[in-house]
């Protein structure tokens, strides 16, 4: 199935954290916040969102923001434009 936001909507996949402390402490799941951080998978039909976020960016988006959804046994994001905070740069 192929999953395509509209308007001012972004598909992310959100991007897992160590599961590990660097002491190596391992942090079980339920004590685990979920990821904030994702993938752009792709970007809906806003012209002005489309020219500040691409496909492949990394975005930090609101903790409860989105809309969860599974496509191709992936867990993937539908996050609004008001949800997406920052673009990541490396």
């Amino acid at each position: 199935m192929k999953i395509k936001p509209l308007d001012d909507r972004v598909l992310v996949e959100p991007i897992e954290e160590e599961s590990k402390t660097s002491s190596g402490i391992i942090i079980p799941d339920t004590a685990k916040e979920k990821p904030r951080v994702g993938k752009v998978i792709a970007v809906g039909t806003d012209e002005d969102l489309r020219e500040k976020i691409k496909e492949g960016d990394r975005i930090l988006f609101a903790k409860y923001g989105g809309e969860e959804v599974s496509s191709n046994g992936k867990e993937l994001k539908i996050v609004q434009r008001s949800d997406i905070l920052a673009v990541i740069e490396d």
